[in-house]
């Protein structure tokens, strides 16, 4: 029993002081697998992605509006193209951010990712115990739609022209991960019942709202279970890319999750998807008009999970 302690404590030891991936080699840690799932599709959705409806079109009066009501008449100050965003974990450990700060003072907490030991299948439950530190933030965002605590910069989307050029960049920076949703991979590391700590961590994430309605507290945990994903609604503030000024063509709407690699992850190779998208301004314009009164025609050319590039030079 003193062996088994003590190994366990090395590891720990050991993954703190070298690094998961390290940690990871020598089998220390199990590690989290982000995977991007398709654009405008619903979270844990398994079918063809070509059939995915969880997107749209939507014209605002009010331009400076996060979200706003789609108009069907009447002038346009802006023109949207929302779309749901969902990222899963496909890997053996959890994605487990724990944040903190010292006092009220301190407006972002610091934020450090925490491994599950791969030795006994403990969980880092406070910040403390987390093993690495992550060059992130997390904040607390007043809006009423939110009201809870953010982690910054863990995805992004962008319109992109067929040559790769970003034409578009998204405003949403800050998400609230939870186990919104389970998905349908068959994964040995899932969490199979409440007992286990993979397991109790998961009945956490199920009901996780990041701290909501809690702008003093001192600490915040988020993240996602292994076999569970966390997704935005596409009607969600800020899920959307504006196309008021983007001219008539074929586009890519990408979506990338952990683009800048500041969470540790087992793979890097599923972290994007994009969708090719046609956009027509009424009339055969080439460019949006001076006044808006119709919004353009927006169609799905096709959806390509697990890559940044969609569209092609023949469409």
């Amino acid at each position: 029993m003193r062996r088994h302690v003590a190994l366990v404590a090395t590891g720990v030891l050991v993954a703190a002081l070298v690094g998961p991936s390290h940690a990871q080699a020598v089998g220390l840690v199990l590690l989290p697998d982000l995977r991007q799932a398709p654009v405008g599709c619903a979270g844990g959705f398994a079918g063809d992605p070509a059939g995915c409806v969880d997107w749209d079109v939507c014209p605002v009066a009010d331009a400076a509006a996060p979200n706003g009501e789609c108009v069907a008449t009447g002038p346009i100050g802006a023109v949207r193209l929302r779309f749901t965003t969902s990222a899963d974990n496909v890997g053996d450990g959890p994605l487990l951010i724990h944040g903190s700060r010292r006092d009220t003072g301190q407006a972002r907490m610091t934020a450090r990712q925490a491994f599950q030991s791969a030795v006994d299948g403990s969980v880092p439950m406070t910040f403390e115990q987390a093993q690495q530190a992550i060059p992130t933030t997390l904040y607390y965002e007043p809006a009423a739609a939110h009201q809870h605590w953010h982690l910054l910069g863990f995805e992004h989307f962008q319109l992109r022209s067929r040559s790769g050029e970003t034409v578009v960049v998204d405003r949403k920076n800050g998400f609230c991960l939870g186990d919104r949703y389970p998905t349908a991979d068959r994964l040995p590391h899932r969490p199979a019942d409440g007992l286990s700590p993979e397991g109790r961590l998961a009945a956490f994430l199920r009901e996780n709202r990041c701290g909501h309605h809690a702008p003093e507290a001192l600490t915040a945990m988020q993240g996602i279970s292994v076999g569970y994903g966390d997704d935005y609604l596409h009607t969600v503030d800020f899920q959307w890319l504006d196309i008021t000024a983007v001219p008539s063509g074929v586009y890519d709407v990408v979506n990338v999750v952990n683009g800048d690699r500041t969470l540790t992850e087992k793979s890097y190779s599923n972290n994007a998807s994009s969708m090719a998208v046609s956009i027509r301004w009424p009339g055969g314009a080439t460019r949006p008009p001076a006044t808006i009164t119709q919004p353009p025609e927006v169609r799905m050319v096709r959806n390509c999970p697990g890559t940044a590039q969609c569209a092609t030079s023949r469409d």
